[in-house]
């Protein structure tokens, strides 16, 4: 597996799978008006704006030339994340699951938030989400708090993960 820092090149395969992990994580949880407003152009759009924007931190996963899974992460776009960074998006492509990717990409995210001055980082997942609070867990996040995000597609109810030492998180990699 190669961690790399993702480049505007990347923007359609990211939309592609990006478009393709929130289909099938959210299918049960998000109404069926946010799915089918959902597509790669869309998508593709915002990554194209957001690999133009220095102050994200983007990582891409790629398992033989492939890209198996993504990493978003920076400054905080909610109050209740505090002064901590913020991950934004961990995606792991259906076909690549289980082969410690998120793990990696997590602790990169981690090393790239502190190398940004950060000292601990938070990150949102929607409620519901039992496969993602398990691996946050697991990786030894604390569920703080709670939040509801606007978001660009339906207002989601979020569970707030939070890391304060983002040395150990980073190790875990």
């Amino acid at each position: 597996m190669i961690l790399r820092p993702a480049v505007p090149a990347d923007a359609p395969a990211l939309a592609a799978l990006h478009v393709a992990v929130w289909r099938d994580t959210y299918r049960d949880l998000a109404p069926p008006e946010a799915a089918a407003a959902l597509d790669v152009a869309r998508r593709q759009a915002r990554w194209e704006a957001i690999l133009a924007d220095p102050a994200q931190i983007a990582l891409v996963a790629e398992i033989d030339g492939a890209l198996a899974g993504f990493g978003l992460a920076g400054p905080p776009g909610d109050p209740a994340f505090g002064d901590r960074g913020e991950v934004k998006y961990l995606y792991v492509g259906r076909s690549f699951a289980r082969r410690g990717i998120g793990r990696r990409l997590l602790a990169a995210l981690a090393a790239a938030l502190a190398e940004r001055g950060y000292a601990a980082l938070g990150l949102g997942v929607v409620a519901g989400n039992d496969p993602a609070i398990a691996f946050y867990e697991a990786q030894g996040g604390r569920r703080i708090g709670a939040y509801t995000d606007p978001g660009p597609l339906w207002r989601s109810h979020n569970l707030l993960y939070a890391w304060e030492d983002l040395a150990a998180l980073a190790a875990r990699g």
